[in-house]
This record gives structure tokens, sequence and C-alpha cells, in this order.
């Protein structure tokens, strides 16, 4: 009776340990940016939308770099934060620092793009700063297939 018993807890105890394990939250990952940058979009850029055009609308700039993953695994599901401020040092993005997902970041120096939709007529020249990424060491989102971690707008920025 005591060696059922005993075998029982055993049991839940490793259970519980397994289930723990695995809804245990997935460890950020900081990544240091470099070389980032904000530049309007060029002209034949699909994202640039040429013909929707409007002083209320929006502009496409891209904001580029290169990202640094130290360590010895891909960072999967990663994300940018930075702060963007116009030439009379107010925020373009109001209330928002997360600027976008630049996916899987494998180790070493890797270049980035993410396309922004900064307001019509925000007076640049625009300053980039506390530019930073932060990504996991398991996904954390939805996975999409094999190839299709980027959109095809952003792989054409990064050809």
């Amino acid at each position: 009776m005591i060696r059922s018993i005993g075998r029982l807890l055993l049991t839940l105890g490793l259970a519980l340990a397994l289930l723990g394990g695995l809804a245990a939250p997935a460890a950020a990952t900081e990544l240091r940016l470099a070389q980032v940058r904000l530049e309007a979009c060029p002209e034949a850029d699909v994202g640039a939308q040429p013909q929707l055009r409007r002083p209320l609308g929006a502009s496409c700039y891209a904001l580029r770099g290169s990202v640094n993953n130290p360590g010895k695994h891909t960072v999967v599901d990663t994300d940018v934060f930075a702060q963007i401020l116009d030439a009379s040092g107010e925020p373009v993005l109001q209330n928002r620092s997360r600027v976008g997902s630049i996916g899987d970041v494998p180790p070493g120096e890797s270049s980035f793009a993410l396309r922004l939709a900064i307001p019509a007529g925000t007076p640049g020249p625009f300053l980039v700063s506390h530019a930073k990424a932060r990504g996991f060491s398991t996904p954390v989102r939805s996975r999409a297939g094999a190839n299709d971690e980027l959109l095809p707008l952003e792989q054409q920025l990064l050809e």
C-alpha cells in the first residue's frame, strides 16, 4: 500500500514536472542592432504605392540595419523596437516602440529591413534611437511554412 502511494506520488510529480516544462514561457533574448537607418522606399518599390500618394496619406520608409546574434542557436520570432523622431524631436509613431518583426535570426551577423508607414508631411530628417531587437529560443507565434518567414515585400527589401 505504501509502495503504491509512493509510486503514485512519484508518477504525479514527474507528470507535473513534464507539464510545467512544456508550459514554461520561452526565454527572451536581446540582440544588438547596428547601422540602423531610415530611408525612403525607392519609387519603383511596390510598397511605395506611388498611385496612392495623397497629402493626408502615409509615406513608405524602410528601416534597415544589421542584427548580431552572438549565440549558437537561431533566435526566433524576433521583434524590432526603436524610437523614431522627426526634425522637431517629436515621435513619428505615436505610442509605439515596436516597429515590426524580422522573424528568425541565425547565429552571427545578418541584415534586416522593415517597411514603415510614416504619416505624410512629417518633417525630416528622421532620427532613429534606442534600436534593439528581442527574440525567443522557441517559437511564440504560429509558424509559417519553411520558406514563408518574410512577406514578399520584405523579401524584396533585402534583395
